[in-house]
């Protein structure tokens, strides 16, 4: 039984590989959204973990 290395049709590789790229500059525009959040919340960014921190123990016990 012989594998075909090159069994994949180029177009496909494209497909592939455009898809990749659309989610790595999405990732990267969503990194870049998530920082200016972050810059502008500066101090306030442990006050919100706390706050989401206690969301999640309200969710789990039920209580929200």
């Amino acid at each position: 039984m012989t594998l075909d290395r090159a069994s994949i049709e180029a177009e496909t590789l494209l497909k592939v590989v455009l898809v990749l790229v659309v989610v790595w500059l999405a990732l990267e525009i969503v990194g870049e959204v998530l920082d200016l959040f972050a810059f502008l919340l500066g101090p306030l960014r442990p006050l919100v973990g706390l706050v989401v921190l206690a969301l999640i123990a309200l969710w789990l016990l039920d209580w929200l």
